[in-house]
């Protein structure tokens, strides 16, 4: 059991590292706020993540029951989150940008002329983006009902959003350290790993379905 928590927390904390991007969030905040004073920054920064957290932990805890009133099944979930995954994994191997993970061109010029970011785009869609909301709700129903891997799940995701608002403090410094070559760099790497990641949610759909069966 205990191997398969700690296999569990591996695979969601980075599912969550790679569709938040800790990293890219602090970049995009960095810019976004690079005029404001340090008081209002860390104002944001606190309640951007406090909605973020509420909006995921909320899609992790009905995420499920809405699915399943709406009839999909999990096989289907695995299948459809996991092509979502790949794609986002592909765009990080590649260093582009999409909406499903950062904001897209007419968002980030539409938050340019707004003062308090915190709501959009930093809550939504910057942390809790459609990646991250279909990795949480795909997560725990890959955990089948089992309360400690919900849980492990949730921990995990809670840990990834606290590492995103420690970067979020630090953005200034971060982007300084790591430049635009490091910072694509660690995208890349997470790209490679969300994408085998989803590769396995989409061959486990697959079979889960019974359609290589033909049943």
């Amino acid at each position: 059991m205990d191997e398969v928590i700690i296999e569990t927390a591996t695979v969601a904390m980075a599912t969550f590292f790679a569709t938040i991007g800790p990293l890219d969030v602090a970049a995009v905040y960095a810019g976004l706020t690079a005029t404001e004073t340090p008081k209002r920054r860390r104002s944001m920064a606190i309640r951007g993540t406090l909605i973020a957290t509420g909006i995921l932990v909320l899609f992790a805890l009905v995420g499920e029951f809405l699915l399943a009133g709406l009839g999909i099944s999990l096989a289907a979930l695995r299948t459809g989150g996991g092509i979502l995954l790949l794609l986002i994994g592909i765009d990080m191997v590649f260093a582009r940008t999409s909406g499903s993970t950062s904001t897209t061109e007419e968002e980030e010029q539409e938050a340019l002329g707004k003062r308090d970011i915190a709501v959009f785009p930093l809550a939504t869609p910057l942390i809790a983006g459609p990646g991250a909301m279909g990795a949480v709700i795909l997560l725990m129903a890959n955990s089948e009902g089992d309360l400690v891997l919900q849980f492990t799940v949730v921990a995990s995701l809670l840990a990834i959003i606290l590492l995103t608002f420690i970067m979020l403090l630090l953005a200034s410094r971060i982007q300084q350290l790591f430049g635009v070559t490091g910072m694509h760099v660690v995208t890349r790497v997470f790209g490679v790993l969300l994408s085998a990641l989803a590769v396995q949610f989409i061959f486990d759909g697959i079979a889960q379905s019974g359609l290589l069966s033909g049943s």
